[in-house]
Parts: C-alpha cells; sequence; structure tokens
C-alpha cells in the first residue's frame, strides 16, 4: 500500500501545514509529491518535524529560509549538527507501518475538538500513513456508545468520560485511555438576555443551566463556581444535560436560564443576540483541560503502530493549534457543514480570543481557548475529586491510580520529544481554582473541605 505524504521540508514550495491532496490556494500551485511508501513517509515526517521544530512551528519562516538559501544548503548544515539519519532509523525500529490505516473518529462539533477535525483538511493524518475519516456525532452520550461498541476507533471525549468510562460510572466498565489532551480553557457561562440585570450567581436560585454532559469539565466546572457563591447545584438550580448544538435553540426558547457550554455555542448566542457572556471558564480555572483524545486500552494494546501513527498525528495538530499565527487559516478549514457548520467569523472570534461579549464590549483574550496536549495526572485527580464530591462515585478511590491508568502522560510525553516539542518531567503539579489551591497529594482531605458536596 502506498499514501501521499507531505511535500518536501526543504523546499520553499511546499505547504507542510496542509496534506498532498490539500485543495486550498498555497497547495494547489505545489507539485503534489509522488506516492510514497508508509516507511518513506515516516522518515519523511521525521525530517519534517524537525526542520519544523528549527523554525519554531512557523512554516512561513521556513518557506523564505529556504527561498533565501537554498533546501541543499539548509539540509547539509542542519545534518552537521543533527543526527537526522540515526533519528529516522530510530524511529522506524520503534514503530512499523499503521497495521490499519482506515479508521472511523468520532467527534462531537465544538471548537475543542479543532485538533481532531483540523487534522483531516490540513494532512495530519495523511502525514502519518493513516486514512482517517472524522465523523461528527450528536453528542457526548452517542459518542461515548458508538466507541464502546467499536464503530468508531478513537474519539474526541470530554476528559472526565474516560475515568468514569474505567470506573464504571454512567456506563458499562471498559478500560479507557486518554493519551492526550485536546484543549485547555474553552468554555464559558452564557446567560440569555433576559437576565443582564442578574450578574451575580446568588440571583440564580431556580434558574435552569445546560451542560453538554454529566461527565464533563463544564458539569463540574458549573457546580463548582455556583457552590462557592453558597448555591447548592443539586437544589437551588436545575442542571439538563442538551447537546452542544441545542444550547442555542434551548436559551432561544426559554428552556434554559444559561449553560456552561463549550464554544461556538457561547459566541454563536451572542451572534444571534440572544445571550451573553458572563464568564469565560479560564477565569475559574485559568489552562483547566477540557477535551481529549482517547480510545479502548485494547485499540493500543492490538494495534500499537496504528495508535502511535494517530497519537502523533493528533499529538502534531494540537502543536500546530496552539500557535496563534494559525488560527485564522484553522478557522476557515473547520468550519465547512461536515465539520462544525458555523459561520467563519463565530469560529475566530474563539479561537483569536478577540470577539463580542454581548456587553456591548470587545474583548481581547488570546487564550480564551489553548491547546497543549499533556495529560496531566493531577488534573485527572481534580476531576475524580469532584465526581466524588458531587455522588457520581462512591466509596474508597483510588486517586492517583486511576489516573495514571487512564491517564498516560508517559506516552505523550514521548510522542512530543520525537516529534521536537517540549514536554513537563513532572505529571502532578498543583492547581488553583477560583483562589482555592488544589494538591493533588491530598484529595480526600480536599473533598472534605468544602461545606456543599456528597462526597
Amino acid at each position: 500500500m502506498t499514501v501521499k505524504s507531505l511535500g518536501n521540508p526543504y523546499s520553499s514550495n511546499s505547504d507542510l501545514r496542509h496534506g498532498a491532496d490539500c485543495g486550498c490556494h498555497s497547495c494547489k500551485s505545489t507539485t503534489a509529491p509522488a506516492a510514497m511508501s508508509s516507511e518513506d513517509m515516516l522518515e519523511r515526517a521525521v525530517e519534517s518535524a524537525v526542520v519544523r521544530s528549527v523554525f519554531g512551528g512557523s512554516d512561513i519562516q521556513r518557506r523564505s529560509f529556504m527561498g533565501m538559501l537554498g533546501g541543499g544548503t539548509v539540509a547539509a548544515a542542519l545534518a552537521s549538527v543533527f543526527p537526522l539519519e540515526q533519528a529516522k532509523a530510530a524511529i522506524l525500529d520503534n514503530l512499523g507501518p499503521p497495521e490499519k490505516t482506515d479508521l472511523n473518529i468520532g467527534f462531537v462539533p465544538i471548537t475543542c475538538a479543532t485538533p481532531i477535525i483540523m487534522a483531516q483538511p490540513l494532512g495530519f493524518y495523511e502525514r502519518y500513513g493513516l486514512n482517517a475519516q472524522v465523523i461528527k456525532t450528536a453528542g457526548w452520550a452517542v459518542a461515548r456508545d458508538k466507541s464502546l461498541s467499536g464503530e468508531y476507533d478513537a474519539s474526541h471525549m470530554l476528559t472526565p468520560m474516560p475515568l468514569a468510562m474505567s470506573l464504571g460510572a454512567g456506563s458499562i466498565a471498559e478500560p479507557y485511555i486518554m493519551p492526550a489532551v485536546e484543549n485547555i480553557n474553552g468554555q464559558a457561562i452564557v446567560l440569555s438576555n433576559e437576565h443582564l440585570d442578574k450578574r451575580d450567581p446568588k440571583q440564580w436560585k431556580g434558574f435552569t443551566f445546560g451542560v453538554p454532559f454529566e461527565y464533563s469539565m463544564h458539569n463540574f466546572l458549573l457546580r463548582y463556581y455556583v457552590a462557592e457563591f453558597g448555591l447548592d447545584p443539586d437544589v437551588d438550580i436545575q442542571i439538563r444535560v442538551v447537546p452542544p448544538p441545542e444550547m442555542v435553540a434551548n436559551l432561544r426558547a426559554g428552556n434554559l436560564d444559561g449553560y456552561l457550554s463549550p464554544d461556538p455555542f457561547n459566541q454563536r448566542a451572542v451572534y444571534e443576540g440572544i445571550g451573553f457572556i458572563h464568564l469565560l471558564t479560564k477565569d475559574i480555572w485559568e489552562g483547566h483541560p477540557c477535551c481529549a483524545f482517547a480510545a479502548p486500552l485494547s485499540f493500543a494494546t492490538e494495534l500499537p503502530n496504528t495508535y502511535g501513527a494517530l497519537l502523533k498525528s493528533i499529538i502534531d495538530a494540537t502543536q500546530y493549534a496552539s500557535n496563534p499565527d494559525n488560527r485564522v487559516e484553522i478557522s476557515e478549514a473547520i468550519a465547512p457543514t461536515n465539520y462544525l457548520n458555523q459561520p467563519v467569523t463565530v469560529i475566530q472570534q474563539v479561537l483569536t480570543g478577540t470577539y463580542a461579549d454581548g456587553l456591548g464590549e470587545v474583548q481581547r483574550v488570546p487564550d480564551r481557548i489553548d491547546f497543549d496536549p499533556f495529560p496531566w495526572h493531577s488534573m485527572g485527580v481534580w476531576i475524580l475529586t469532584q465526581m466524588k464530591r458531587w455522588g457520581y462515585i462512591e466509596g474508597d478511590v483510588d486517586y492517583r491510580g486511576v489516573a495514571e491508568q487512564v491517564y498516560l502522560a508517559a506516552d505523550a510525553k514521548k510522542v512530543m520529544t520525537e516529534l521536537g516539542y517540549d514536554a513537563p518531567d513532572v505529571t502532578y503539579k498543583s492547581h488553583t481554582i477560583m483562589g482555592k489551591t488544589f494538591d493533588p497529594a491530598k484529595p480526600e482531605e480536599y473533598v472534605s473541605s468544602f461545606p456543599i458536596g456528597k462526597g
């Protein structure tokens, strides 16, 4: 089997951001490389990763530099200081051709899924020898069930989901792994315009809020937020599970007073003139995880080369999305009907962080959403504390054991390092949520520290 690969990294005419069959303006003017074997493609991927890392991920700078000095000169200079052939040989020794190249990957149409979605039109799956199809999915229950049934090889999931699925919370118990986070931040609390005079959460008693899934950061952050203002989320407000694409319609119909949702539906409410952004969730917890790439443990054990190639695709795409200079291009790539089906301007406001807030102001928050693939074990422990706090899991919890079993930080670090990206040397750190420090070494003490909760 042969596959199309990315262009020559030493050519000023090659756009390494896209696949060989991309139809964008820049790629139409570039001659696509001849069909390559999987091994040749992996070697090219290594070369591209090294060259891109030299230029800090900027393809514009790389192409300009190659045009000035010539690709041959740059290749010779790089070879004199970096053991490129040895690096290619080492990776090929550790990762053979994918056992399975045709993959189905589920996604819910939200901007948190940006790396998984954009990896198809921008050629990241193809770069690592995969013919992956991303499949739009209505909501998280459907994504979970299709993943459990084997209809999806892997899926975009909420970071609490693989923890819950591994524990059998809300579904049958099935060992799941989460080797990469998709995005950090990227959520907001939206209120209906009918509540412009109710900016104080203490005024929200009796409100009905939407969240996209029970086992979601959205649910846990909303619960945390209102509880800090003295409201019991199980008594003083009503929380309903609403699939993200249905959030705006339910707000317009008056079925919801507000929601804590992934974008672009927060910005879409402003765009439609029916809601305003009360708070970005980054103001609750700066750098909190949101969505992730997850798969059954069996996928990694039975198809290790395919798993490795897919993880490389996802992490490479996530790092590309982390560069603000790429956000406008990405917005255009993921806007079409088969992906997010949203106006480009709405997506750009989310990804660039320059947005109308629905209160008459234009805000500039570059990290309104950001992208970092590293799955911190301490984040997994925090999520488990909230599952315990609100009664989703009971009894003794092996917080560290579960987090380390599901969140595969070692796999993420290995791939990030191979691709030339920085990765942390530790997997636990403290986090600050609404001014309160979470120490992952003391989870039970943390759970019992809250006056409102069930745990």
